[in-house]
């Protein structure tokens, strides 16, 4: 149950601050001596939730936006982030209050410490349906204001080689979660925060790389990226942008073999969207690049694609895992795209093997070269298997008996039934393969004559 006696003390508190604002009897430190104290009983919603309606937020906004000294405006912000947090319901209070156009105005010239606050309590009112983005964009410049910040976090980066202090890190923190939260919204103006996608690509290449690396700040970089348009003026920091896009593919091979699967299928999805988007504005020369290091190279085609242990290779094999719907829909499209959007190119890069199910469901029809080896590796032309992608000269003599005339007969028939079987279950519609060759005359009966050294 509640605490009586602190409820009570509680109140006290915030009588003893709401009296002030009109008499003015108390000293600066009697102030925020009596804000900590409710600062630290507010970390119990049961503490505050009687007295913090929409009165008592409006005297704790008054002290967070009034003119008083920074210590008491931080002491009440932190006041107002913990009731947001805590009593959703405070939420619609301080929007009615328009407390969150006044921390938009704050915000623009906030240390880190405040930033860290306004930035806070920006985000968690994002969460409630009534906030007007719009207006804090357009008349608030809620834009160019975290534009402003991220860009002084990536000169501190770059200045303490890959570090920040913890107050600082702090801030960059809550702001990004504020950034994409805000670009998570539909709002028609989503462009005006795209330079903010530059100075993230800053911060991602001089930040040093954590371990496990999609953790914060990295994942939170990433995900607040992935929301971002990459527009023509954005792409034209190429001298930023490639070396953030070099980083990204770096962290990813670190995320492949750091994480499980099923942690992939969650935490490598806006990484691998972030890709998708960069490489569909990259220039020819970037394009080069990133196909470089995500597709695979000529030299693994000893081997079945799939099969050595590069990137490449890991991202492929991941499409193979089971009840990964998610990361296998996006690894592939990220391998699609990469090939030029063009389906022979992209059994040319991958393999009809690895290529089939992301063609079959996009509808696209398979290519000629995925039906013949005529078409070699995608740099030499040497003959390929077109399923396993595997130079033809390179696979493994078939050292296995040959099957006799009756054995064939009775795989044949095996198969028969299988697919019969699989037609009456009614999940999918297939024509079985023996029944589709003979409809179209590639199927004849074997004559007395034939013998098995003919077959």
């Amino acid at each position: 149950m509640p605490n009586q006696v602190q409820q009570n003390e509680a109140r006290a508190l915030l009588g003893l601050l709401r009296d002030d604002l009109e008499i003015k009897k108390h000293d600066l430190r009697e102030l925020e001596e009596s804000l900590n104290k409710l600062k630290v009983l507010g970390r119990d919603a049961g503490n505050v939730s009687q007295i913090y309606d929409k009165a008592g937020m409006k005297v704790l906004g008054s002290y967070a936006t009034g003119s008083y000294p920074a210590s008491i405006r931080q002491e009440a912000l932190r006041c107002i982030a913990n009731a947001l947090l805590l009593l959703p319901q405070t939420r619609r209070f301080t929007l009615e209050l328009e407390l969150d156009r006044k921390a938009s105005d704050a915000l623009r010239e906030a240390n880190q410490d405040e930033e860290f606050l306004l930035s806070r309590i920006l985000f968690l009112l994002t969460y409630d349906p009534g906030i007007d983005l719009r207006t804090l964009i357009t008349e608030h410049d809620l834009a160019g204001t975290i534009v402003k910040h991220l860009s002084r976090h990536a000169e501190t980066i770059r200045k303490s080689k890959g570090q920040l202090g913890q107050p600082s890190a702090l801030a960059l923190q809550e702001t990004l979660k504020l950034l994409f939260n805000v670009t998570s919204a539909k709002t028609d103006h989503l462009a005006e925060f795209s330079p903010a996608a530059v100075e993230i690509f800053r911060i991602v290449n001089d930040s040093d790389n954590p371990s496990p690396p999609l953790q914060p700040p990295m994942n939170l970089l990433i995900n607040a990226l992935a929301n971002l348009e990459l527009d023509e003026d954005t792409m034209k920091h190429d001298g930023e942008i490639e070396p953030g896009v070099s980083k990204l593919i770096t962290i990813l091979e670190q995320a492949i073999d750091e994480y499980s699967v099923d942690e992939l299928d969650t935490n490598a999805i806006p990484l691998l969207t972030v890709l998708r988007h960069v490489n569909e504005k990259a220039s020819p020369a970037m394009r080069q690049t990133m196909k470089a290091r995500l597709l695979p190279e000529d030299k693994e085609r000893d081997l079945p694609l799939g099969k050595s242990s590069s990137l490449a290779s890991k991202l492929l094999r991941l499409t193979t895992s089971h009840g990964l719907l998610n990361l296998i829909k996006v690894i592939s499209g990220l391998m699609f795209e990469l090939s030029d959007k063009d389906a022979n190119q992209y059994v040319k890069n991958v393999g009809y093997g690895y290529a089939a199910g992301y063609l079959m469901t996009h509808n696209i029809p398979v290519p000629e070269s995925a039906k013949s080896q005529d078409a070699g590796e995608p740099s030499t032309n040497t003959p390929v298997n077109p399923i396993t992608g595997q130079r033809i000269d390179k696979e493994p003599a078939d050292d296995s008996p040959k099957m006799t005339r009756e054995e064939k007969e009775r795989e044949a028939e095996r198969l028969f039934v299988l697919f019969e079987r699989l037609k009456s279950t009614g999940v999918v519609d297939v024509k079985n393969p023996l029944e589709q060759a003979r409809d179209e005359g590639r199927f004849e009966e074997l004559g007395d004559s034939d013998t098995d050294a003919s077959e």
